[in-house]
């Protein structure tokens, strides 16, 4: 299943496309798609809908389309965890994942405009596989244990100011966390639905011209372990957002890649969970 939102910012209603990407209404069992209807019986309760010709169609015709999943408490990042984009930054390899955080509020619409903050000089893109958890996740025993608590992907574009990550103070969350900085969607796609998540081909353009062309086959960590690895650091809930890492061809790196700036437009697409394109404005 494709869970997404629509609406205004603030008003969007939970819908769901079928294996046909026909929209069916949510809001008869759910007045939203969050960390609530993650962990109890939602997902299944839409699945039995769906069988039954339960729920009435959506018509989507020129709503805007939310992140997929409302209010995550948390977004937990992970960093260098492509070989390619270690080598781009001249960073060796990680032995543990590498972990910081971004503001929860930096999560916007897959089409929502993304903003160049004010005193920006390097902002930069990332396309990254996020995945959102649907069962409280805490010390899991294994890598394996993480499937089981994962309640799909989506596509994330980890937007960076590097200037603030790297050259104020050491904080990488400065340059994380600046507003609309994780725009996510259009969907969350359910495991069943996404595949292999070691198994997907990413690809990002800005103003038409690839810059990253990726699979997520090159983790340095792949999905799973990374839910096992932060569960014994924090409680990962319901609802949570975890960006997986980039690969190669960012603006930050060993290329001539210009940085973003207002005008610009970005588009990044993951196999099988769709594709988003946001416009860069000013902050």
């Amino acid at each position: 299943m494709r869970f997404l939102r629509v609406g205004p910012v603030g008003r969007e209603r939970p819908a769901v496309l079928d294996a046909d990407g026909v929209a069916y209404d949510l809001t008869p069992l759910t007045g939203d798609i969050d960390g609530a209807f993650l962990a109890g019986d939602g997902p299944d309760r839409v699945r039995t809908a769906l069988t039954d010709g339960a729920l009435p169609r959506a018509d989507l015709t020129g709503l805007r389309t939310g992140a997929p999943v409302a209010r995550p408490g948390k977004v937990v990042c992970v960093g260098l965890n492509y070989v390619d984009h270690a080598a781009e930054t001249a960073t060796p390899l990680p032995t543990e994942p590498v972990v910081f955080m971004k503001a929860s509020n930096t999560v916007v619409g897959p089409d929502d405009t993304v903003l160049v903050p004010r005193t920006s000089t390097a902002t930069d893109y990332e396309i990254e596989l996020a995945a959102v958890i649907g069962r409280t996740a805490r010390y899991l025993e294994s890598p394996d244990a993480a499937a089981e608590v994962i309640a799909g992907y989506a596509i994330a574009d980890d937007v960076s100011e590097r200037s603030f990550q790297h050259e104020r103070g050491g904080q990488w969350d400065k340059g994380k966390s600046c507003e609309t900085f994780n725009p996510l969607g259009p969907w969350l796609v359910t495991p069943d639905e996404a595949g292999d998540p070691q198994d997907l081909g990413m690809r990002l353009w800005v103003n038409g011209e690839l810059r990253q062309d990726g699979h997520t086959k090159d983790m340095v960590f792949g999905v799973h372990h990374i839910v096992w690895y932060l569960s014994q650091f924090m409680v990962l809930d319901p609802g949570d957002v975890i960006n997986t890492g980039t690969p190669a061809g960012v603006a930050f790196g060993a290329n001539d890649f210009a940085y973003l700036r207002p005008g610009d437009v970005v588009e990044a697409a993951i196999d099988r969970l769709g594709r988003q394109r946001h416009v860069l404005g000013q902050a």
